[in-house]
């Protein structure tokens, strides 16, 4: 059974066919149970989010309902279980894709800790590769919010951390639009603007790579006050020592 959380929430049972989750109010239930990672979550944490202002009189009767409804539609081998004041879900033998994703991550900072950028770079696409779209969607925003922008701040790391491996390796061709693309769309990034002036400069672009820091550090400036940090001080340095 595959749980995916990272773009749309799905399901995938284990006969091959998605699991038929029904409407926002399961689908958010469910969701709380994945990101507890086997953890009981109490009833009031689950009725806070499923009942967002005014809670019916019948709220824990409808709560009852709509994990019976859950237990149906994931079948076997999910396990979704009353436990001390709530519940909990093991997903026997399922997968979890941010779990994956995180397990991805993990092993290519190593190889790239490890000198081989080759293998990270391909570990770290194998994770970003999971993406499906904005994470949770679908679900209640209480929930979705905060752990969207959590998930996206690891993926923005784990595409930097792509874009050094790409770096490390040669290939510029796709670190030089990947880290352009990525300092366009976040600005205060450094590590991102540091990664594309590496990448600029192995492409003998040094001059390309003075700018990208000079617009880096007018930015920093208008919008936050400050001067650039270290890493990107150290980016600047390096492209001026050659």
């Amino acid at each position: 059974m595959e749980f995916r959380i990272l773009g749309p929430l799905a399901v995938i049972r284990a006969d091959g066919h998605p699991a038929v989750l029904g409407g926002r109010k399961p689908r958010t239930l469910l969701a709380a149970l994945l990101l507890a990672r086997g953890r009981v979550v109490p009833d009031e944490r689950l009725v806070s989010l499923l009942w967002e202002g005014v809670r019916p009189s019948t709220v824990d009767a409808q709560l009852c309902t709509y994990v019976s409804r859950l237990r149906k539609g994931l079948g076997r081998p999910a396990r979704l279980v009353r436990s001390g004041g709530g519940y909990l879900l093991a997903p026997d033998g399922g997968t979890i894709d941010a779990e994956e994703f995180e397990r991805l991550a993990s092993a290519g900072h190593d190889e790239l800790r490890a000198g081989a950028a080759g293998r990270a770079a391909g570990l770290f696409g194998a994770a970003l590769d999971l993406w499906r779209g904005p994470v949770l969607a679908g679900i209640a925003e209480p929930l979705r919010a905060g752990e969207s922008a959590r998930f996206e701040e690891l993926r923005l790391a784990v595409l930097e951390s792509r874009i050094e491996a790409d770096v490390a390796t040669g290939d510029h061709l796709r670190a030089v639009p990947e880290a352009t693309g990525l300092v366009l769309e976040h600005p205060l990034r450094e590590r991102a603007r540091a990664l594309l002036m590496a990448a600029l400069c192995a492409s003998g672009r040094p001059a390309d790579a003075v700018a990208v820091y000079h617009r880096g550090r007018r930015i920093l400036d208008e919008r936050l006050g400050i001067a650039p940090g270290p890493v990107l001080q150290a980016a600047y340095q390096r492209v001026l020592s050659g």
